[in-house]
């Protein structure tokens, strides 16, 4: 059995594809600590998830840090949910797992630097080919998207929203609007959105970097112009996970975003945001720099949703959507099956026996 494992948590966002195969080694057993990177501006969230979730943690300030620390525990597995620049320099003995922190569709996700580890847990049929492809050499293990396991898994309790705690009104229907941040939505979605919506519910979760990154201040400011509207709720930059927000909707609302897919796979309705905030440098005679930065392999599955070209488009496709709910789910179906692998909420499970099975055999 294994003695130790640690997670990398370089990012907050890392945590929900973490937490259900934790939770599994704390099944069996297994000793884990999740090294996480503090971060000034986010401290009192992350002390605050860290206690509700009940983590074991040790805290550090740099990339350094954490393979300082590595180094001195040799710890049997390092579990890390991105590339990490120090794999050289751990000890022989710690063998290293990445499981992806976003569904497996973007080229960056199948970066060279992502495939240096000792084993890569692929999302997807999909996925797997293209590692298979790319980067031979490496080891590979099909088994799913963990992140999704609490939807799918009745042992596990369902992460979903009060509605009611939140402000909102459980009888009306449910959209989620879960933005990327670049190139996003946000922008040029209406002031008066929250009014011309006024019979729905709008649950609005921004990315991450939404929150985060100076650049995106005017997403902000969108954000504050729709604050306090009684039928919309915005989740703060503490709500870290995607999936009580998932659980909670009858319909999501994005750009090209992993998003679409991880809510398809609860065949559920999409609609897929056209309109985009682009920065100068990529408009008008400059537009070829956009269509070459956004990624062909989403654009292949295109067809998961409804598209609406402009804002004023949004309103007649939700209500088509939600008004005939099975439209696209031949698509949704096939596509999850090749993109997010085996939904049964048994993919912590199949990680963890990787895991425990390959540590037995040192």
């Amino acid at each position: 059995m294994t003695a130790h494992i640690l997670f990398d948590v370089h990012h907050l966002y890392y945590l929900p594809q973490f937490l259900p195969v934790y939770r599994v080694l704390q099944a069996h057993g297994v000793a884990c600590e999740f090294v996480i990177y503090r971060n000034a501006k986010l401290q009192a969230v992350l002390d605050k998830i860290v206690a509700d979730e009940n983590l074991p943690v040790h805290w550090v300030n740099s990339v350094e840090n954490a393979r300082d620390y590595y180094q001195a525990q040799t710890a049997e597995w390092l579990i890390l949910g991105n590339s990490f620049k120090y794999l050289d320099d751990l000890p022989a003995v710690t063998r290293t797992a990445l499981i992806n922190h976003g569904a497996g569709i973007k080229g960056a996700g199948h970066d060279a630097s992502m495939c240096r580890v000792s084993v890569r847990f692929a999302e997807g049929p999909y996925q797997f080919r293209q590692l298979q492809k790319h980067y031979p050499q490496g080891t590979y293990v099909d088994v799913g998207f963990s992140k999704l396991d609490p939807m799918f898994n009745s042992g596990i309790k369902k992460p979903e929203l009060d509605l009611a705690a939140c402000g909102l009104d459980p009888a009306k229907p449910t959209l989620l609007y879960a933005p990327t941040f670049y190139p996003s939505s946000i922008e040029c979605m209406s002031d008066d959105w929250p009014a011309e919506f006024a019979d729905y519910n709008l649950l609005v979760k921004p990315h991450f970097f939404t929150y985060t990154k100076s650049r995106y201040k005017a997403q902000r400011h969108k954000l504050e112009t729709w604050r306090n509207t009684h039928n919309m709720f915005i989740a703060d930059v503490s709500d870290y996970n995607l999936l009580p927000f998932m659980a909670s909707a009858d319909l999501l609302i994005s750009d090209a975003s992993t998003a679409l897919f991880e809510f398809a796979a609860l065949n559920k309705p999409v609609v897929w945001c056209e309109f985009l905030k682009l920065r100068w440098s990529y408009r008008g005679p400059f537009r070829y720099r956009y269509t070459r930065r956004m990624d062909q392999d989403i654009l292949r599955y295109a067809d998961i949703a409804v598209h609406a070209q402009r804002y004023r488009d949004l309103l007649s496709h939700v209500q088509s959507e939600l008004a005939d709910p099975s439209r696209h789910q031949r698509q949704r179906q096939s596509y999850t099956r090749e993109l997010m692998g085996v939904t049964d909420g048994r993919v912590s499970e199949r990680i963890v026996d990787y895991l425990l099975a390959d540590s037995s055999k040192k």
